[in-house]
């Protein structure tokens, strides 16, 4: 999985929202292989430090969509 969000990062980069969308797929899989290790080691803090993940990936999702709704709404009044 994060094979295909490196994918999508190298070959979207004129569409920032599917960059965005990539980024987010390689954040998730990096908090699945978090919580897979967890659960194998027996210890929590990869379940913690995956709610770290999830939380600093919808906190850039979510100012990445404003950062982009913001340029084109420039472009509408121009």
């Amino acid at each position: 999985i994060f094979f295909i969000g490196i994918c999508g990062v190298f070959f979207s980069r004129t569409n920032i929202l599917l960059v965005l969308m990539s980024l987010e797929l390689m954040l998730l899989s990096v908090s699945i292989m978090s919580i897979f290790s967890s659960l194998l080691l027996d210890d929590l803090v990869g379940q913690l430090f995956t709610l770290f993940i999830l939380t600093i990936g919808a906190s850039e999702s979510a100012i990445g969509l404003a950062l982009i709704v913001c340029y084109y709404n420039g472009y509408r009044y121009i």
